[in-house]
């Protein structure tokens, strides 16, 4: 009589030969304390759990071990082993063979719609360029119902007399002021070399220069107020932006001198240091070591303090001065002249699209902007946003690109970046950081870092910035209309909130959204503005005209 074994009993020799092994190789171990079974069941890690080897130990690899009691028989508590993704993918791949081996020929699979974020398709290149060919369809249309309408305004002689100021205004005034800007910058010169020569007390030194810049930005305020008949409305706003660079240039240059200064002082103490002459200061006074002759020497303090490094400063299309600035080794004659025939070009099309597009919208949304007429304003704004925010790109592409590059190339200055991708801002903090670099570059190294260091958080910097901002944007839209109010200034401090708006909607929405409303904000606001301050311009100059005023729909 044969008897069977139990196929349990068969398989017990093994569970126990794989359970005392596992137990040898633990305490073969010098850092497992475990030594039974239920310790290293229970253990919840296998941190520090290595072999004899120094191999790390994995007991997922023998929970079938671990499940069992002393006895050899399952535990309770029985595991579900996830199964992994490669055998996830295994299944699906093999169940789809089975299926496209069917004689019916199957023709789906598991997928989305394009339309759908889970499909990961991105290619919508030609949903672009349909819309690209509507807008310029839209702009094709609003452009001959203007040129029906008005006709051709368009005159180039008109635009001579405007830039030149022919007809309005009394002899050269915009001119000579700002000659008189070199009253100023030689009185900044001559500071910084007395205080290197120590003539001058550091106090007294930074109280004449405050002083300066201050009366710097106020003149032309101050002039124009009084003797605003004798200004053209061109020379008035060149004025206004001269005078608003060279305020942020001067204070550039007197603070870093400032800190090169104290750097200078705390090398050479005073009682250490003797005097500097004038031909020390014009020779340098620096001990110079063993320099590498292949290695162009930099210009140190107080070497500095010249007027041909001023006046290259100034003329730099930068507003942060640095004693060395990036160099080029050569002017390339083709890129200048690519550059320089962008800005003609680019200033014609400018005044071309001003003078047949903007002025008459803008003329027609006088009477329902005074009368409050919500919808036909509406329709004003609306109709005034395409020519305006043309008007805009093309005077970008002009300053920030053409006219600074041109500027960069003759004077080999080699730093370039004059912008970022300020178009795929996914906030409004981000467009201001990034659209026009040369400004942002001077309120981050003069004003925000300085006021942070005095202890006062970066939000309140922050707020500091965009009064700054919000000043100097006020500046050069009311003191050349000569109309005193404080849209701009309302529209910068406006920003802090938007701010806060488009972040928000950047996080819950996506970043598609938060860049929808940057755009938003840059193709309504400025239409805005414009329509307020020229209302406020008529009612302002031309109050007795505003009644017999008439528009056209």
């Amino acid at each position: 009589m044969t008897t069977t074994k139990d196929p349990q009993e068969k398989g017990a020799p093994k569970v126990e030969h794989e359970r005392n092994g596992l137990m040898k190789r633990l305490r073969r171990s010098a850092s497992a304390t475990e030594h039974n079974l239920t310790s290293l069941r229970n253990r919840k890690s296998t941190q520090n759990l290595f072999d004899q080897h120094g191999n790390p130990i994995d007991l997922r690899q023998y929970r079938k071990v671990l499940d069992k009691d002393e006895n050899g028989n399952g535990t309770k508590t029985r595991y579900r082993r996830t199964q992994s993704v490669t055998r996830a993918e295994e299944i699906s791949t093999k169940e789809e063979k089975q299926r496209r081996a069917q004689p019916g020929r199957p023709i789906h699979r598991p997928r989305d719609s394009l339309f759908s974020w889970s499909s990961g398709f991105t290619n919508f290149t030609g949903l672009v360029n349909w819309g690209f060919l509507l807008l310029c369809i839209g702009g094709l249309r609003l452009g001959l119902e203007n040129l029906l309408k008005y006709g051709v305004r368009i005159n180039p002689l008109d635009w001579f007399f405007f830039i030149s100021g022919r007809n309005e205004g009394e002899g050269h005034n915009a001119l000579i002021l700002s000659l008189y800007s070199m009253v100023h910058i030689s009185l900044c010169l001559a500071v910084e070399k007395g205080l290197a020569m120590e003539i001058i007390a550091e106090g007294l030194g930074i109280f004449i220069q405050i002083v300066n810049i201050i009366v710097l930005v106020c003149l032309p305020v101050v002039i124009i107020h009084l003797k605003g008949h004798a200004f053209s409305l061109m020379g008035a706003s060149t004025v206004c932006f001269f005078y608003s660079i060279l305020f942020l240039k001067i204070w550039s240059y007197v603070q870093t001198n400032m800190w090169c200064r104290q750097t200078y002082y705390q090398k050479n103490p005073r009682e250490r240091r003797p005097s500097i002459t004038l031909a020390e200061l014009k020779n340098g006074h620096l001990d110079g070591g063993d320099d590498d002759e292949a290695i162009p020497k930099l210009v140190q303090y107080p070497d500095n303090l010249s007027y041909r490094d001023l006046l290259y400063f100034l003329c730099a299309p930068t507003l942060c001065y640095e004693l060395n600035f990036p160099r080029t080794s050569r002017v390339r004659k083709r890129f200048l002249l690519k550059r320089l025939l962008e800005v003609i070009i680019g200033v014609h099309v400018v005044m071309a699209l001003f003078q047949q597009w903007i002025i008459p919208s803008v003329r027609n949304s006088l009477i329902p902007f005074s009368n409050m007429d919500v919808a036909l304003a509406t329709e004003r704004l609306l109709k005034l946003a395409l020519p305006n925010h043309l008007v805009w790109l093309c005077f970008f592409y002009l300053m920030f690109h053409s006219f600074l590059n041109a500027v960069g190339e003759l004077l080999n200055f080699a730093d370039r970046n004059f912008y970022c991708d300020w178009w795929n801002a996914n906030n409004i903090d981000t467009f201001w950081r990034t659209w026009n670099m040369p400004v942002h570059r001077w309120c981050v190294r003069h004003l925000y870092i300085p006021v942070v260091q005095m202890g006062y958080s970066s939000r309140q910097a922050s707020t500091i910035v965009f009064l700054f901002s919000a000043f100097f944007h006020e500046y050069l839209v009311s003191v050349p209309l000569q109309t005193y109010k404080i849209w701009a200034f309302m529209g910068m401090m406006g920003q802090i909130p938007l701010s806060a708006v488009s972040k928000y909607v950047e996080r819950r929405l996506g970043p598609r959204m938060g860049n929808i409303i940057v755009w938003a904000s840059i193709i309504l606001g400025q239409p805005l503005c414009i329509m307020m301050y020229y209302h406020d311009y008529v009612v302002t100059h031309y109050q007795n005209s505003l009644n017999g005023t008439e528009y056209e729909s």
